[in-house]
């Protein structure tokens, strides 16, 4: 895979990237990033945002509402509310024998996982218990 150079948008991008914990979309960086540098068009975001993920520098988190950026490179698991949708890393050490196993098991050449824990964040167990949710 050819390097390629770094410019100014490709370090605005990643430095929005690694300020979030939030695990955002491609649009929540462009809509960050265009309250500081109106002259950012959606399609640079995207752009970088693709060549950072093909460099190894930011990682993709497909959810169902959309794809998701990671400033974490090493592999762990994340949890998604399935309410108002906010991703956030998973406590868990990622578990490499699961694919040695299912290598050993089935014969595919497993090279990793994804795992996505879903359930109800506490702000929206709050929200639901309360009856807050019904306005």
């Amino acid at each position: 895979m050819k390097r390629q150079r770094s410019t100014r948008q490709r370090r605005m991008v990643f430095e929005t990237v690694q300020e979030s914990r939030s695990h955002p979309t491609a649009d929540e960086i462009y809509l960050r990033l265009r309250a500081d540098h109106p002259r950012i068009s959606r399609g640079t975001v995207y752009r970088n945002l693709n060549v950072l993920a093909e460099q190894g520098e930011v990682r993709p988190v497909a959810m169902p509402d959309a794809d998701r950026f990671d400033w974490r490179t090493e592999r762990h698991y994340h949890l998604r509310c399935k309410r108002c949708g906010l991703v956030v890393d998973a406590p868990l050490t990622y578990q490499a024998e699961m694919d040695n196993a299912l290598t050993d098991e089935t014969g595919f050449a497993i090279d990793g996982h994804v795992t996505v824990f879903e359930g109800l964040c506490p702000r929206c167990q709050v929200a639901t218990e309360t009856g807050a949710d019904k306005a």
